[in-house]
């Protein structure tokens, strides 16, 4: 028996012992499950925050619960309120208890919110949206009780150098159960999140397991596989000029991907604020409620990234435009598969894989990279044309490896000119109230422009980079002990601040934000964030 059958047959009983250990998921969504009390609950905004319906754990029997309200909801004095309080159970934002140490290292502290972060299958209520996952997993934190696509692989770079290889090995097991199970890994463990997926980084994480030691990568090939035929089936038989799905077939016979949601109507988690924004729209609502889930499958939910020029949320087009990031992920993807399937011996999937790397390195150096801007850019098919706002999607090329020097060169410009703020990365130069626009900066933006660029030789500004995120975030913590979801980057003199702007308020934690500062400050044991302590600012 060779090593890929081996590792498949080893793989073939876990997963069976996985789905005889696993509570059955409901994989109807609330919305589905719920219908017009689903609706009324929304719409009367019952809750502050439209994602803790859709967190809610039913009592009983849902049938039982849409039944009474159907037969009750007309009568006088009906309360929606009550009923719902008398029918499910909100999960709330679990209290941890946690108070940092005010001697505490910020390495102290992130090695000590591992296990506060920490989610077990035990705790997964039945019948409610959450699908149950084999093993424990971290969650972001705050409103996010849940486990996330590309939020995990920044955080593991943390737990690795917290060596957490327990929380890590549990983790691959985990992705690998969701793409067994549901053919993709979606958005997050929700079932109001199947309909889409994030930012394809499994390969990444595939390849910290090895790393690591946690797992040998053959194991999880057929797994990698199953997620290329994920993003790519929707590519079958397009014509030149043709989209479908995940898949747009370029009028040069060449294929590259966009983000996709297969659904078109408003997000549970945020359904009257989605319904809000269709009514400001001039188009269909269906078809905003699309680009607005399609938004939501990039990550960068929300920004100026994926609206009209000067344009506000209801011009959001997200299928509208070729990722440059995306298809970087997905050239990773494919490199891995290639190299793993030659290391077994299965030569003829390796050339394939071979051949669609290199095709698609080719589409990206074609129509991502900006000749004119000299730096990358997402292509805007409704436009045909690049994308000349700078964004700092453009670091992924150089964090994975498919930038030129010369391609390099002008990245590392282009952020010197346009993104470079007092406090690390800009995401964008717009301001428009999204979060994902000025005067945020985000941990995972920052940990692929620091070590693409190293990797490219720009390494002074990678350091610079480094040093401006880690006194940011250092900052932050000694003045109010913790680490949050996105920092403010400019004006900072007053010290740093969290960021805002969005559709809820900033969440503390927080997963990908330790995971890349436990990562920054292992790699640099002199950086002057090892000196700060919780908390510091208010006792002096």
């Amino acid at each position: 028996m060779n090593d890929l059958a081996r590792h498949l047959d080893d793989d073939a009983r876990r997963h069976a012992r996985q789905l005889a250990d696993v509570a059955p998921a409901d994989v109807l969504t609330p919305a589905d499950r719920y219908q017009e009390l689903f609706e009324a609950v929304q719409g009367a905004r019952v809750f502050e925050d439209s994602k803790t319906f859709v967190d809610c754990a039913p009592r009983r029997d849902p049938a039982s619960i849409l039944a009474e309200y159907r037969a009750t909801c007309d009568a006088p004095g009906f309360d929606l309120a009550r009923f719902v309080a008398a029918n499910f159970r909100a999960e709330g934002v679990p209290d941890s208890h946690y108070v940092s140490d005010p001697n505490q290292t910020l390495v102290q502290h992130i090695d000590g919110l591992w296990d506060v972060l920490t989610r077990h299958p035990s705790q997964h209520p039945p019948q409610s949206s959450l699908l149950p996952l084999p093993d424990r997993y971290v969650v972001p934190g705050g409103r996010f009780r849940e486990m996330y696509y590309w939020d995990s692989y920044f955080t593991m770079l943390g737990l690795a150098e917290s060596g957490r290889q327990d929380l890590l090995r549990s983790m691959a097991d985990n992705f690998a159960y969701l793409i067994d199970t549901y053919g993709h890994v979606p958005n997050g463990n929700r079932s109001y999140y199947l309909s889409r997926a994030q930012p394809p980084l499994f390969a990444l994480m595939v390849a910290l397991f090895e790393q690591h030691g946690v797992a040998d990568a053959m194991r999880y090939l057929p797994r990698l596989k199953r997620e290329h035929a994920f993003w790519m089936d929707d590519a079958q038989d397009l014509r030149p000029g043709a989209m479908r799905g995940h898949c747009v077939r370029l009028h040069d016979g060449s294929v590259l991907n966009r983000y996709w949601d297969a659904r078109d109507t408003p997000r549970e988690e945020a359904w009257l604020e989605d319904v809000t924004t269709a009514r400001q729209s001039h188009r269909p609502a269906n078809e905003v409620y699309r680009e607005l889930r399609t938004a939501a499958a990039s990550g960068w939910d929300f920004s100026s990234r994926w609206c009209d020029e000067d344009g506000g949320l209801a011009t959001t087009r997200t299928t509208s435009f070729l990722p440059v990031d995306l298809n970087c992920f997905l050239h990773t993807l494919e490199a891995q598969v290639a190299r793993l399937s030659a290391a077994c011996g299965d030569e003829a999937t390796a050339l394939a894989f071979q051949r669609q790397a290199r095709e698609r390195h080719a589409a990206i150096d074609r129509w991502l990279w900006d000749e004119q801007a000299g730096h990358y850019a997402d292509y805007d098919l409704k436009h045909d044309m690049s994308r000349r706002q700078p964004c700092a999607a453009m670091v992924t090329p150089l964090f994975v490896g498919l930038a030129s020097p010369r391609q390099a060169h002008g990245v590392a410009d282009a952020i010197r000119e346009h993104l470079l703020e007092q406090g690390g990365l800009a995401t964008t130069r717009a301001t428009t109230g999204e979060q994902w626009d000025q005067p945020n900066g985000w941990a995972p933006l920052h940990w692929m422009a620091i070590r693409g660029l190293a990797q490219c030789g720009h390494k002074a500004l990678s350091r610079e980079l480094a040093r401006r995120w880690l006194d940011t975030v250092g900052s932050l913590y000694k003045r109010e002990s913790k680490l949050v979801e996105k920092y403010a980057l400019r004006d900072t003199q007053g010290g740093a601040c969290g960021g805002h702007g969005g559709e809820y308020p900033l969440q503390d934690g927080f997963g990908w934000t330790n995971g890349v500062t436990r990562k920054l400050l292992h790699e640099d044991p002199h950086d002057p964030a090892h000196h700060a302590r919780a908390g510091s600012h208010a006792r002096a």
